[in-house]
């Protein structure tokens, strides 16, 4: 499918002093675009504009995104790129962790969105989510980023159906790129390195370019071929997923990969009674 020249597009990028947020900005400006982008902690060497802005704030958020239109003079797409990862494993009572990956990956995406509907209806422009393969596809020890970004994706799923006359909405859903969201979890001892496997950041960036560019809005669109056969096998055969994910989960535990982690501590010794 063709796409349409970004120059003179105005976009705003969340996360956009992260990793795949500075290719993108980087990318998109390169094309002609106008960029502005919003993160909690804007870096010097950031490739365009970017404004400090905590998206758990609900105070900030709409402060910041009207600054962002008046600097662009309106809008055209929204990328919401901001998330973080962590470690979370279901059987456990949720705490701080988890509700700060819930706050920034869920609401802080729908508190930007909500803050810029207005202008991208007047423009008729294109939200585009950068959700997660465990969006559909959940990998375990990690239940909270899976959650945020599959909740994430039933958010997209009403702004559709809600501006769906207007706006256009596409989720994209990557695997796992080399990058710092996975510091916190491979820190606890719950690396899930060997059961998912990590692709090129310039693909990413470029279905991204992709659902922002198409002329006529996308609605799902996996970054990989691998991604695409892992999708279509997670939403039409959901238990041949999970039989593949439990398999290899029980290779890793095997492995002594979670050997020593306290939040692994309970499904160890599970799969090692299990085994007797």
């Amino acid at each position: 499918m063709s796409r349409r020249d970004a120059t003179g597009l105005r976009v705003l990028v969340t996360g956009a002093s992260g990793t795949f947020g500075r290719a993108l900005c980087q990318e998109l400006s390169e094309q002609g675009a106008h960029v502005v982008g919003l993160d909690l902690a804007p870096r010097a060497d950031d490739p365009v504009e970017v404004l400090a802005c905590d998206v758990t704030d609900d105070a900030a958020v709409p402060a910041a995104v009207a600054k962002a239109v008046e600097l662009l003079g309106g809008l055209d797409v929204l990328v919401n790129n901001a998330g973080i990862g962590g470690p979370a494993p279901a059987e456990l009572a949720p705490g701080d962790e988890v509700r700060r990956q819930l706050d920034i990956n869920l609401l802080g995406t729908w508190r930007v969105t909500a803050a810029c509907t207005e202008a991208l209806v007047a423009s008729r422009g294109r939200i585009v989510m950068v959700a997660s393969r465990m969006a559909v596809m959940q990998l375990p020890l990690a239940a909270a980023y899976g959650a945020s970004k599959r909740a994430m994706v039933a958010y997209a799923d009403a702004l559709r159906l809600e501006l769906g006359t207007h706006v256009g909405v596409t989720c994209v859903y990557p695997s796992s790129v080399r990058s710092p969201i996975h510091d916190s979890t491979a820190a606890a001892g719950l690396s899930l390195e060997g059961m998912s496997a990590y692709e090129p950041l310039e693909g990413v960036v470029d279905t991204v370019l992709h659902a922002a560019l198409s002329r006529r809005p996308r609605r799902d669109l996996p970054t990989t071929r691998r991604g695409a056969m892992e999708f279509f096998l997670a939403r039409h055969l959901p238990a041949l997923t999970d039989r593949i994910v439990s398999r290899t989960f029980s290779e890793r535990v095997r492995s002594g990969a979670f050997a020593g982690a306290d939040l692994a501590a309970r499904a160890v010794a599970r799969h090692r009674e299990a085994a007797r």
